[in-house]
């Protein structure tokens, strides 16, 4: 084969096709639904693919609040966070993160997904979560998809 005859495309910010997609979360369990939405938000369902570059899909998120755990995890598992002073970490658990606010349990689980780095912080400004049916985005056109 002639290796002269084709070449490897990368794609950069001007050349990326970004596209809206729904997702409903409504009887969804919580991991699988996660992974497949920082797939598509990271842009690895494209044959266009390039790690360093943000080629992902805009995802908007609607019913977070309907999100499945499986076994016992809505009571035993726990969210860390620190205040920045002695004492301050707290702990939470998603009955009371849900409670209080529903889409950040979504959010949370995809973030941590996510890279570490400045390309990850900027990917994650591509989701957004909604507890209800009803979402600010009808302007776009997004497609809704069934994962």
């Amino acid at each position: 084969m002639n290796t002269l005859s084709y070449k490897t495309v990368s794609a950069n910010e001007k050349t990326v096709n970004k596209e809206w997609i729904v997702v409903d979360a409504q009887g969804e369990i919580l991991g699988r639904l996660s992974s497949k939405i920082a797939k598509i938000i990271r842009g690895k369902h494209k044959p266009s693919f390039t790690p360093n570059v943000d080629c992902g899909d805009n995802v908007i998120v609607i019913n977070a609040d309907k999100v499945k755990l499986t076994g016992s995890k809505f009571e035993t598992k726990e969210y860390v966070s620190y205040t920045g002073y002695p004492g301050g970490q707290r702990f939470i658990s998603p009955k009371e993160l849900m409670a209080k606010h529903p889409n950040r349990v979504v959010e949370k689980a995809v973030r941590g997904m996510l890279p570490k780095n400045r390309l990850g912080r900027a990917l994650y400004k591509n989701l957004f979560v909604y507890a209800g049916s009803e979402h600010p985005h009808t302007a776009q056109n997004p497609k809704t998809i069934q994962l």
